[in-house]
This record gives C-alpha cells, structure tokens and sequence, in this order.
C-alpha cells in the first residue's frame, strides 16, 4: 500500500465547516476557519518556492548542516500556514522542541491554502537568506507576486488579505523560534590535541567548521535515541589493525578507481561551493517526485515537513559525533602513518572531524523518510546535476540511493567505509524516530 495515499496523492473533495474543533490528542482547542480544503488545492506552490529555494541553496553556498535545517523550518512553517485547512489533521507546534504560541486563524472565515503557503514560503526565504543575491532576493519578490496574481483572478481579495497575512505571521513565529535554536554560537573553540585525533586539513588548512552544531536544539524531542550506536575503529599505526586497514582500502581504492566509482563520487560531492545543492540533495530529489506525482497541498505539506525535519536532525547528530570522538581524516593519516605525502583525495576534504560522515547520516535519514512516505521499493532518477553533466542515475529504491551516497565518501578518500555505513544506520534510527513521535492526525 502507498503510505501516502491516505495523505491526499490520490484527488478528494474535502469538506469541512466547523468553527471549532477539540483536539483531544493534544488537549488544546484551536480555533478553525469555515473551510477546511487545502486538500482539493494542488502542491504547485510548494514546487515552486522549493525550486526556487534549492536555486538560491545552489547559488548562496552554506554547510549543509545549515541547509537541511533552514529547509526544516521551511517545512515547519508552510505546515503550520496549511494546518488549519487540512481536515483529519492537526498542529505539530505542540509537539516541536519550544514553539508556542503560534497565530490563529480568524474562526469562521474563509482562507485560500495555496495563498497561505505562497505567503508563508515567501516570508521564511526572506528570513533565512537575508545574504543571497540581489538577483535571488528579486526572485522571491516575483514568484511571491505572480503566485498571488494567479490567486487574485478567482478569490475574494478579503479572503486573500486575509489568508497572505496569516501565511506571513506563521512564518515571523517559526522563524522567530529558528533564532532561538543555539546554531549562531560563535564561540571559539580549540581542537583538542593527541595521538589519532582530527588535525586541519590540506590544501587549506581552514579551523575546524561549526564545533557547537551539535549542541543545536533539537526540534523534535527524542528524536536522536539511538541514533549514536557505535563508535569508531580505535585509532592505531599498527599495519596489521583495523585501522590502518580501513586507511588502506581508502589509499587503494584512488589509485584504481573506476569510471561509475569516479561518478558516484563527483554526484553526491554536493560540495556547497555555488555549483550544487550541498545539503539540499535530497531535497531535490522530493521535489523532482512531487512534480512528478502531482500530489494534493496537503500531502505535499506533509512529506516536506517529514524529510525536513528528519534531516535537520540528522544534522545535529552529525556534529554530536564529530566533536566527541574527532577522529582523523584519512588523508591525515595517509600522508603521515601510511607514508603517501603526496596523496591527495578526489574531493576536498570538509573541515571537521571525520566521524560520523554527513553525508551517509542525511543520506540514511532521508532515504527512511521517504520509504515511509512512498514505499521501500519505490524507484526513481535523480536527475539533480543534469545541467553539470553529472547524471541523471536511476535507483531501485531510496536505500539504495543511501548506499551510493555512503559510498561516495570513500571513493572520494575523505571517509572510512565504517563510519558511512554506522551513519547510515544512524540516520534511519532518526527517521524513525521522527515518523513515530510525530504525530500530524489528532
């Protein structure tokens, strides 16, 4: 069975005409409007504001970290806009880590939930871009404005004021509690110093990146059980550890490297470097399915919201990982224990510890999400780096599109084939996490 089926991929005529409606689940009432639609409406506004935003992540470069998490709240707000039009389902405010207090709609007056969204989708780019280009920032001025030109044809402009306002104070409350999450500590920090421990890497040598990410809230309570399940190999010089083998499979692998080994490195680089998507990979992908699939506003609410929120987490626990074991890079250990000074690694080598990966971890937490949401069998293409001619691959599941990305790392030579598949795991424990804490119906 689709698991998103009940979520609105299939048509419906919603009706719904409450002025008030007891949320048991959570014990709270919230007000409601006189039309509780969104479901009937199409999730063409989402796709576009996310084609638009996965333009401004491409050309407005960022560590991942902080883009799955401004993607998260993203999600988090065009939720909220929605909520109240979505009959079967309720507000997650009150689930979420420290957001209170949201906006009510006016009970008993009509609301137009594209509008909303459009609104509210509009507003978050605005806040969490301030530093994007003039062209980006024209950009969202236009979208914002053709997408409520379009509205304004068949809608009373009462109903659209209305509903634009509504869109806008939900997003200033999400982003107002985005301020709040710790991820702007700026703190300096010392990398600790000894045998087997993460030093700063060539060819820039640039301090260790966001040593303090980890201690970011997190927006789901319980949402990392788990998730730190093993540890690293322990370090050693010794020809004949572990270590050194797992150091040796990474050295032997770039000097023979093939062609598809070479691709799969380059596809998921995802290098934030104003070329690709960094962190907004997989967002991609979602965005590729919903234009494909077509679904209903609702449903397409609530998937972004699940991927959003799962891999933002998943960012957390990344950072979590790298600053308390520090491991070594293997171009660290390459260059002096395997005596290779002139190795190199396919890709740069991020600026941080080397376990947990970030890339496997996101890659796990996403590919479960998604399985949840359209199935463990669901085949696709990703054709996000078309236009760099990387690509487009076809996978038989998300799995194993989280495997591939896994893979990259090592035959890029910046990670230990251990800590991509710990990660892996890792994420999916997130995902999970998320899919059963989270609850969308009352």
């Amino acid at each position: 069975m689709n698991p998103l089926k009940p979520l609105g991929f299939a048509r419906r005529t919603l009706a719904g005409a409450l002025v008030f409606v007891f949320l048991t689940a959570s014990g709270l009432a919230f007000s409601q409007p006189a039309n509780r639609d969104a479901g009937t409406h199409p999730a063409d506004v989402i796709t576009s504001w996310l084609n638009l935003q996965l333009r401004i992540v491409r050309t407005t470069p960022a560590p991942p970290p902080f883009t799955v998490r401004r993607f998260g709240y993203t999600a988090v707000a065009l939720y909220e806009a929605l909520a109240p039009g979505m009959a079967g389902y309720q507000s997650i405010a009150p689930q979420l880590n420290g957001l209170a207090g949201l906006p009510a709609v006016t009970p008993g007056a009509r609301y137009h939930w594209p509008a909303c969204a459009n609104a509210a989708l509009a507003a978050m780019n605005r806040y969490l871009y301030p530093m994007t280009s003039p062209a980006n920032k024209a950009a969202v001025d236009s979208l914002e404005a053709a997408n409520t030109a379009q509205y304004a044809g068949n809608r009373p402009a009462d109903e659209l004021s209305r509903s634009v306002d509504f869109g806008r104070k939900i997003a200033a409350a999400v982003f107002g509690w985005a301020e709040a999450d710790g991820s702007n500590n700026n703190e300096t920090y010392a990398l600790p110093v000894g045998e087997g421990l993460y030093e700063l890497t060539p060819p820039r040598f640039v301090p260790a990146a966001l040593p303090y990410w980890g201690k970011c809230r997190p927006m789901l309570m319980g949402s990392l059980e788990g998730a730190d399940r093993d540890a690293p190999i322990p370090f050693s010089k010794d020809p004949s550890s572990a270590y050194f083998a797992q150091a040796k499979e990474v050295f032997d692998l770039s000097q023979h490297l093939t062609p598809d080994q070479k691709a799969i490195a380059l596809f998921w680089a995802d290098d934030p470097d104003g070329k690709s998507f960094g962190g907004g990979h997989w967002m991609a992908i979602l965005n590729q399915i919903l234009t494909a699939r077509k679904p209903a506003l609702d449903a397409a609410a609530i998937a972004f919201a699940r991927l959003g929120i799962a891999t933002a987490e998943a960012g957390v626990c990344i950072f979590k990982g790298k600053y308390k074991y520090n491991g070594m890079r293997p171009v660290t250990y390459i260059r002096t224990v395997m005596k290779q000074p002139d190795w190199s690694p396919l890709i740069v080598t991020p600026p941080h510890p080397e376990y947990p990966s970030g890339h496997a971890l996101i890659s796990g937490s996403a590919a479960q999400t998604l399985a949840l949401l359209f199935g463990e069998n669901y085949a696709f293409t990703d054709t996000s780096y078309n236009w760099l001619g990387l690509g487009p691959r076809s996978y038989r599941s998300f799995q194993e599109a989280a495997q591939e990305a896994g893979d990259s790392r090592v035959y890029g030579g910046i990670h230990y084939r251990h800590s991509c598949d710990v990660s892996l795991k890792s994420g999916k424990i997130i995902a999970r996490n998320v899919a059963e804490k989270l609850k969308f119906r009352p």
